[in-house]
């Protein structure tokens, strides 16, 4: 059906499988975010903020005060993987030095690799397993808890989600009835970041449809910049490139069918989406570096390169979720004034609004890792992190007033609004080696998609292929 007033994705049952709202609330809920992002573009407030650090252990409620309890841990040590690199590893950081000061804990922050499932794989099989780990996929928590990895949440930390979360955030961190995940991190995938400049220099307009973005790009283009940059190095950035035009182009059941892989990627849906998709990857000049340059650029730099260089950036447009703000931050660009965001356009009858998200899930059972999934699932440690910028809490009862501008609270509320009517992304709720390998499956099916645009045929192909050795169907 195509015919809804918004798509959101969603995955929610613990078997992988995804539940379809076709409920009012559910269209009430998805119109909410769409008019909440519609606004973004607004100027922002200002970005300076208290990281929390310094909160008062007997504070009341909210971002300047204590909500939970949590033990004395003096002579302690905890090792939290993560694969955040930059300001998005800094401002997590600054979360576990606050569970630091209140507990008395040493935490030590362990970079990972991607696939983090992978990294983890060679931990254990050392025998030093991360006390705890931010995964990044369903499919990656299911996987933990069948390899007998994931330990469950003790009943502190279920309580405190069960405070703070709605019931759809908490099923998906949930395996086999029992709950193994946190829900720390969420975004939204379905925006586009421009530098206003180059727009107001070209006299493009933000556009609400896909053919009105084609306006807005050859309107760049003349103006000599090219429309859009790509971090094709990152193929998980690809990947949400054709979910959001597959979304709103093939609708929410169609879209379902194919995160079950209950249909084929040779499916005549994917073709339309990948036909589509060649509209912008296959025109000459369209893309920052063209197809090689943008497969040697990775996610961080697709940011970057658009918000510097004055008039002349390397590319006037980005497409990424809200986290873009913290590499918008190494910039001297402003979110709000110069770098301006717009929600990803319609390709079919309606705009798609999608889902991310990464998960705190224990592996090494003790009372402090007990302790910071509980930490990690209050108001406390979002609101710091808020704070920071360049991030979103599904976390209920963080204030919106502790998002450091407009744009990000706008955001934040959408979020929040939706309750438990939203959709996670395709790619994150396959198995690992389809939808989150790089140079694997999906992610290079598609690399190699952006190389040749023109292959359509050899791309599903490709990607079915993959995606029936991946589900073993």
């Amino acid at each position: 059906m195509r015919r809804t007033s918004r798509f959101i994705r969603v995955r929610r049952s613990p078997d992988n499988h995804v539940t379809t709202p076709h409920t009012r609330k559910a269209t009430r809920a998805a119109a909410a975010i769409a008019a909440g992002v519609l606004a973004v573009s607004l100027t922002a407030c200002g970005g300076d903020d208290d990281s929390g650090g310094d909160k008062d252990k007997d504070g009341g409620n909210g971002d300047t005060g204590t909500t939970v309890t949590l033990p004395e841990l003096n002579g302690e040590s905890l090792e939290v993987a993560a694969v955040w690199t930059g300001a998005e590893q800094a401002n997590f950081k600054a979360v576990l030095a606050e569970f630091e000061k209140r507990t008395g804990a040493k935490v030590t922050f362990v970079p990972a690799q991607d696939p983090i499932i992978n990294f983890l794989g060679s931990k254990v099989a050392g025998g030093a397993p991360p006390d705890v780990a931010m995964l990044p996929q369903p499919g990656a928590i299911k996987q933990a808890v069948e390899k007998g990895w994931a330990k469950p949440l003790g009943a502190k930390a279920r309580a405190e989600l069960a405070k703070n979360y709605s019931q759809g955030w908490q099923d998906i961190g949930t395996v086999d009835g029992k709950q193994y995940g946190v829900y720390y991190k969420a975004a939204n995938k379905s925006l586009v970041w421009y530098n206003a400049q180059v727009f107001e220099n070209a006299g493009a307009a933000e556009p609400k449809t896909w053919d009105e973005l084609l306006t807005a790009a050859q309107t760049v283009y003349d103006s000599g910049v090219t429309p859009f940059s790509v971090g094709g190095a990152d193929g998980w950035t690809l990947t949400d490139w054709f979910e959001n035009v597959y979304l709103s182009q093939a609708g929410p059941e169609k879209y379902d069918q194919l995160a079950r892989h209950e249909i084929k990627w040779t499916d005549p849906s994917v073709k339309e989406a990948l036909t589509t998709l060649a509209e912008i990857w296959g025109k000459k000049d369209y893309v920052a570096g063209g197809a090689s340059g943008a497969l040697q650029t990775d996610f961080p730099t697709s940011v970057t390169q658009t918000f510097t260089g004055g008039d002349q950036p390397k590319a006037g447009m980005v497409y990424e979720g809200d986290f873009v703000q913290v590499n918008i931050g190494e910039t001297k660009a402003k979110v709000g004034t110069d770098a301006k965001v717009f929600p990803f356009p319609a390709v079919g009858d309606a705009p798609p609004v999608v889902s991310g998200g990464d998960a705190a899930v224990i592996l090494e059972d003790s009372e402090a890792s007990q302790a910071l999934a509980t930490f990690l699932a209050s108001p406390d440690a979002a609101s710091i992190h808020a704070g920071l910028g360049g991030y979103l809490s599904p976390n209920k009862n963080v204030p919106n007033s502790a998002y450091p501008n407009e744009v990000q609270q706008r955001m934040a509320k959408a979020l929040i609004d939706a309750g438990d009517d939203f959709r996670f992304d395709m790619s994150d709720q396959a198995p690992q080696a389809f939808g989150g390998t790089p140079g694997k499956g999906e992610w290079k099916a598609l690399q190699d998609f952006l190389k040749n645009p023109r292959d359509i045929a050899g791309t599903q192909a490709k990607l079915e292929a993959d995606a029936a050795a991946a589900y073993g169907n």
